[in-house]
Order: structure tokens, then sequence, then C-alpha cells
């Protein structure tokens, strides 16, 4: 459905994209991971044709979108950056973005109906989109996206800063449309929910370190990870131990990388000053992230 070859754009001196080939293929969920900074954006403003690279090409469903403009109607696009009228109610703006489309009223009212009860914004449907809540404007922004009913969806960090609870919502809504046949392509910086993807791609520096399914990724991951309960907060002298490749915090706990663990015990009873605990844990993608970022 998509194919990136070689992708590269450049801003001055600084290389956004750096060489980027992926494949995300039809009826994907393929989830596009990284942290601020690292090029996503820019990358789904390439593949939506919203940005010109500076080498390299994208493919939309077999057809150069360089040579092939109106292959871009079959992509919705949602930016990351809530861009609709506040001061227009949930359908006024919907109908708004239809009439960009050239959309028949029959065809319309039609696709609508179905969206809103799919997004469950039916009800808030007269509310002014400056009135509605971080969530609700991000399916307002999906409802916006899927009026022209497109084959391919494009998601720019669609749940950054909403709440847990909204997120969960808006990924059964993903699930849903996946399920009917649309392929989704999502950026986050959630590593929650790169585990809800069908396959996902890190990248970190403009440049792709790994692209697989959440399960493989985990499993290639070769070292082992320990968890570390301590009031004493001694990230940087955990580093230091033989061993360790590193150490980090993972909410108010620490995760310790390492290549084998014998003498790790031995070395955090020298180095610990209060109790602590310490077990061996299975490395979530969190973790699998945080070793490809640090390797670049």
């Amino acid at each position: 459905m998509i194919k990136t070859d070689r992708l590269y754009k450049t801003f001055g001196k600084i290389q956004a994209v750096d060489d980027v080939s992926l494949h995300v293929e039809d009826k994907d969920i393929f989830g596009l991971v990284g942290p601020d900074g690292a090029g996503k954006t820019t990358l789904m403003r390439m593949i939506c044709g919203l940005m010109t690279p500076s080498r390299g090409s994208v493919h939309i469903l077999g057809k150069n979108l360089d040579k092939h403009d109106e292959i871009k109607s079959y992509l919705g696009y949602m930016p990351q950056k809530f861009s609709l009228y506040g001061d227009l109610t949930v359908m006024e703006n919907i109908h708004f973005i239809a009439s960009l489309y050239g959309l028949d009223n029959h065809t319309y009212k039609k696709r609508v109906e179905e969206i809103l009860q799919i997004t469950n914004l039916m009800p808030f449907k007269d509310r002014f989109a400056d009135h509605l809540s971080g969530g609700m404007k991000q399916k307002l922004a999906l409802t916006c996206a899927l009026v022209t009913r497109p084959q391919i969806l494009v998601l720019d960090e669609p749940t950054y800063g909403v709440d847990p609870e909204s997120r969960k919502e808006f990924w059964r809504i993903l699930y849903r449309l996946n399920q009917e046949g649309v392929t989704i392509l999502v950026s986050t910086p959630y590593m929650d929910e790169a585990d809800l993807c069908k396959k996902i791609a890190f990248i970190n520096q403009g440049k792709i370190v790994g692209v697989d399914t959440p399960v493989n990724l985990k499993k290639k991951f070769v070292y082992k990870i320990f968890e570390l309960s301590s009031e004493l907060k001694a990230v940087k002298e955990i580093k230091k131990i033989s061993s360790v490749i590193d150490a980090y915090f993972y909410g108010n706990k620490i995760h310790i990388t390492v290549t084998e663990e014998n003498f790790l015990k031995a070395a955090l009873e020298e180095m610990m000053l209060t109790p602590f605990s310490i077990k061996e844990i299975p490395p979530s993608m969190e973790d699998v992230f945080v070793f490809m970022a640090e390797k670049r």
C-alpha cells in the first residue's frame, strides 16, 4: 500500500529524514515510533505528498506519488496539531472538509452519519469544536479524515496529550476501521500503543533503526533486563557496574540492561545503603526502544 524508497529530507544542515525505506502492507496497522524530533512528522508529510523529498520516492498503491497526484485521494491524513475551526460546530467542520473534496450532499449525509456513529460523536454534533475535550477533538479530526472513505489513514501522533481512557477508545476505533479494511500508518510516542500495532518501525535522528512485529522485536532482544526497587536512585553508579549496558528510570523503579547477571546482585549489595529488591523481567517495547536509541 505504501512504499518509500531511500527517502531523504534536508533542512539546511539538518538531516531530518535519512535514507528511509519502508513497506506498509495492505490492512497493516503500522506504527512509527520515535522521540520528539526523530523525523516522524517530516516522513509522514512526504508520504502524504505535503512535502517534497530531497531525494527518494514514495509509492502509494503501486504508483509514484510524484507522477500520479490523484493517488492522494486514497489517503486520509490527520496531523498532530488540531487544525479544525473552533468557532464551527462538529457538523460544520465535517461539512466544510467534505465540500473541499467535492462530495455531493447525498454521499456526504450517508457517510457522515456512519462515521459519527463509529467515533461516538453523534450526541455532540452541534457542539462548537472549541468546547470539546482533547479526546473528542481528536475524534473530530479523525472523522474529518474519514469523510472521503480513504483506503489508507496516516495519523501523526493522534493521541498525544490525550487522557488514557480517551486513548483506549481512540484505538478501539482504529481497530474497528482496520477490521473493515483500512490500512493505518500511525506515529506514536507511547510504547503501550506501539504494542498495539501489527508492525513497528523505530526512527531516531531521521534513520530507521529497526522494523518488525512487537513480539519479534522483544524476542530478538539479546540482553537481560532487571527491575530494581530501591529508595536509592543511583542510576549513574549502576551504569559503572561491570556487564551493565544501561540503567534508566522506569516509573519509580530502575531498569538495568546487562550482558550477564553473575556479579550484578553482589555489586548492588556493595553499593546500596538501603534495602532493595531486584528481579529479572521480560523486555518491554520501551526497553527495546531505549536500547536502540542509545545505539544511535
